[in-house]
């Protein structure tokens, strides 16, 4: 059975980081493209950060760039997204997603027609100012 199962969620203070954990079973990352996303309350889902091995690309929002990381543990099989510097407007549930035909990592995050095959249930993260 496939799945993405994601962890480190929390309540953390503004300014404060965090460390999500993304583990898959059923499949390995390598040839997937690997992306985090986040859906706040009351809003739509949006792309946080991919990366592809298409072209070895990675890509972030506007929104989180300079502040988050997107990383690959092949070996282990876990994605992680360090967060630093968060803001009460980061709240929200954050979902890892994987695409076993991979586009260039900006494809997920900038063009909503670009989808993952599988996604994991989502972490809760809550920032307070």
């Amino acid at each position: 059975e496939v799945q993405l199962v994601e962890s480190g969620g929390g309540l953390v203070q503004a300014g404060g980081s965090l460390r999500l954990s993304c583990a898959a079973s059923g499949f390995t990352f390598d040839d997937y493209a690997i992306g985090w996303f986040r859906q706040a309350p009351g809003k739509e889902r949006e792309g946080v950060s991919c990366f592809s091995p298409l072209d070895d690309s990675t890509y972030y929002a506007d929104s989180v760039k300079g502040r988050f990381t997107i990383s690959i543990d092949n070996a282990k099989n876990i994605a992680y997204l360090q967060m630093n510097d968060l803001k009460p407007e980061d709240t929200a549930v954050y979902y890892c997603a994987a695409d076993a035909q991979p586009y260039s990592a900006s494809n997920y995050i900038l063009d909503s027609q670009y989808g993952m095959d599988e996604w994991g249930k989502g972490t809760l993260v809550t920032v307070s100012s």
